[in-house]
């Protein structure tokens, strides 16, 4: 509400090779306030509703994204990833979500955003149109902190290559400890089985990262960058935010963030980017490794209350998503595929690459795309 008719006065760069590219830009998707919820359900348009049923959360923070492609509004929508929220709708939704390798695609005029872990890409039904938009909109400018080379060939050139003979990783046991639900599990494994049926090698390997110590880790840096922006916003509205300009959990997030000291949050920032690295190390044996996209179905609208003014308590709800976060600071591609379903919802399943690979992760993807089709599912009319 703070920034309710606000109008950027610049394209950002993705936005200039969106125009480039030919493609039409038709509006604005709905988003939770200030992205940082895996539902949609602001305060100032009220609740996106999941197409495949009314009373579930369609997922975030690029809900209405994922809702737009799902229901056939769009074929592609823009969308953005800082711990799940491409991956999260798109497992909701039924459709296709990317998050991109860190540095494949610029977030100019930004430098940087949460230590390089917010990235940029877009949900669709397809993984051709996936690559096809990353072709559009991939590239570094010159001086971005985290630029990667140019690929060999276009990405939708490379996504048609057969893989073979991939080192194919998988697991189905949540780090925290906490349950994993049936159907996400049986769809994990049945990914597994089906790129052991195309002769690669596949084995379960757990992984062991301390995802309490990660998340709140990480959350707690980002506070900073939240506290930042809103500073900044300030500036640009030409007031302080006010009562009511801001839900209560954004509230918390910017009291946090200005609450923490330069010497605590250069400490996040450096184990943030330990973890990450650690996360790059633990699958280096593998090229391609299979995870639950959400350890849980998608949970009723208002289970994410952004009206809660503890933390603390809202962020552990995020829990499902506990295969999000860790490839967000590793700088990995990693990709929902609506590879299953549990009665009338969707199941997604994370595929998740080495570093800059983005064109070999969308081969594996493709080849799944066709053992496992997933497009003459749709949602009900009517809903």
């Amino acid at each position: 509400r703070f920034l309710q008719g606000q109008v950027a006065g610049a394209d950002s760069h993705i936005t200039t090779k969106i125009k480039a590219s030919g493609l039409c830009l038709l509006g604005k998707t709905n988003a939770p306030e200030n992205g940082w919820s895996i539902a949609t359900e602001p305060a100032l348009y009220g609740a996106t509703l999941n197409p495949w049923d009314k009373s579930l959360t369609p997922g975030g923070s690029s809900g209405g994204a994922s809702v737009a492609v799902a229901t056939g509004m769009v074929p592609i929508a823009e969308s953005s990833d800082a711990a799940g929220s491409i991956r999260v709708p798109a497992s909701c939704c039924g459709v296709v979500g990317l998050k991109p390798s860190r540095g494949r695609v610029s977030l100019a005029p930004l430098a940087d955003y949460f230590a390089g872990a917010a990235y940029f890409s877009c949900n669709t039904r397809t993984i051709r149109d996936t690559a096809a938009y990353l072709d559009a909109i991939a590239g570094a400018l010159p001086g971005d902190p985290y630029a990667l080379p140019d690929p060999p060939a276009r990405v939708a050139t490379l996504m048609t290559h057969v893989p073979e003979g991939l080192q194919v990783g998988f697991t189905v046991t949540d780090p925290a400890g906490n349950p994993v639900h049936p159907d996400m599990r049986a769809t994990v494994l049945a990914a597994a089985s089906a790129l052991e049926g195309l002769g690669h090698q596949v084995r379960e390997h757990d992984m062991t990262f301390d995802a309490a110590h990660l998340w709140r880790t990480y959350t707690n840096m980002t506070c900073v960058e939240s506290a930042a922006f809103f500073g900044y916003m300030e500036s640009v509205v030409g007031r302080p935010i006010g009562p009511g300009d801001v839900e209560p959990l954004t509230r918390a997030l910017i009291a946090r963030g200005r609450a923490t000291s330069g010497v605590t949050h250069a400490g996040q920032i450096e184990t943030v980017r330990q973890i990450g690295r650690s996360v790059v190390q633990n699958l280096l044996p593998f090229d391609v490794f299979l995870t639950p996209t959400l350890t849980q179905l998608p949970r009723p609208r208002g289970f994410y209350d952004m009206t809660m003014t503890d933390l603390d308590a809202y962020n552990a709800l995020w829990s499902d998503a506990v295969f999000m976060a860790p490839f967000n600071l590793s700088g990995q591609p990693a990709i929902s595929l609506p590879l299953g379903m549990s009665g009338h919802v969707p199941v997604g399943v994370q595929l998740v690459g080495r570093s800059g690979a983005d064109g070999a992760l969308l081969a594996v993807a493709a080849v799944l795309e066709q053992v496992m089709p997933w497009k003459n599912r749709h949602p009900p009319a009517g809903m």
